[in-house]
């Protein structure tokens, strides 16, 4: 099945000032798309801005996938100017997705990267605990819906508008620090910005460490930018550790965001 299809907009909702939600009806027969995943979409009808941009899958039913997002740019504030009935050129489902967890898990979730995570803890109901951090409360979107369908949720904000003022890798910690060392520990799934994931590697780097500490698994959905979304233009590749060096001097290896991720282990990352 052809991973390029058109759309037609259904509509394309107001959230409040910050975020908005577009849904989408696909115009032929597409694949199931998995938590984790993203889409190519056309912003506008001109060639102004040329390029699609890519979004994570916020929602799938039949018939229907929809799109949480911010308004940043020319692309997204052309997105945004769509209407009920505008069709546009899409691609996807695309990348790879979360691996599925065995049991309870931890969602990190930065700004919009509750768009990526939400459809995980959508399909595994009130096992997630949240971990839901923005600059302040006007940042935080679809709380509601993600508290109903965690398991526990902790709610930081830079301020403290919406609930403890700090960031939310220091709620993780203490998070961490409360359980008994005889704890599994849970596997940890993140999106967000990359100030966030490169403190959470130094977290996990710090357990890792510890000689009393349980390894963690820890996968990031990673943000780049991107042109093409199917690997070709290599503008959205990031550094990771080369598990197989041809020689001692390939300490690492480039990898593509969109085709060999979004979603790759923290430790294969190199954040420095």
């Amino acid at each position: 099945m052809s991973k390029y299809f058109k759309a037609k907009t259904v509509d394309n909702i107001s959230l409040n000032k910050h975020f908005r939600l577009l849904n989408l009806s696909p115009l032929s027969d597409i694949d199931i798309p998995q938590p984790g995943q993203f889409y190519m979409l056309q912003t506008g009808d001109t060639c102004d801005p040329l390029l699609k941009r890519p979004f994570s899958i916020f929602r799938h039913e039949e018939n229907s996938l929809s799109f949480l997002y911010r308004i940043r740019g020319k692309g997204t504030l052309s997105l945004s100017r769509l209407k009920s009935g505008d069709i546009i050129n899409a691609i996807g489902p695309l990348g790879n997705s979360y691996p599925v967890p065995d049991g309870d898990f931890i969602a990190l979730a930065g700004g919009i990267g509750i768009a990526s995570l939400l459809p995980l803890m959508r399909k595994f109901k009130e096992r997630a605990y949240l971990f839901y951090g923005a600059r302040s409360k006007e940042e935080l979107v679809m709380m509601d819906e993600a508290k109903a369908v965690s398991k526990e949720s902790f709610i930081t904000t830079d301020d403290g508008s919406e609930g403890k003022k700090g960031l939310i890798t220091d709620s993780l910690m203490k998070f961490f620090n409360s359980l008994p060392i005889t704890h599994h520990p849970l596997p940890l799934y993140a999106c967000g910005p990359t100030p966030m994931l490169r403190e959470l590697y130094r977290i996990i780097k710090s357990k890792i460490q510890n000689p009393k500490s349980q390894i963690i698994e820890c996968y990031v959905s990673m943000e780049e930018y991107m042109a093409c979304g199917v690997g070709v233009c290599l503008g959205c590749v990031v550094k990771v550790r080369s598990q197989e060096p041809v020689d001692s001097s390939q300490k690492w290896i480039y990898k593509r965001v969109c085709k060999e991720g979004p979603v790759f282990d923290i430790k294969d990352i190199i954040w420095e």
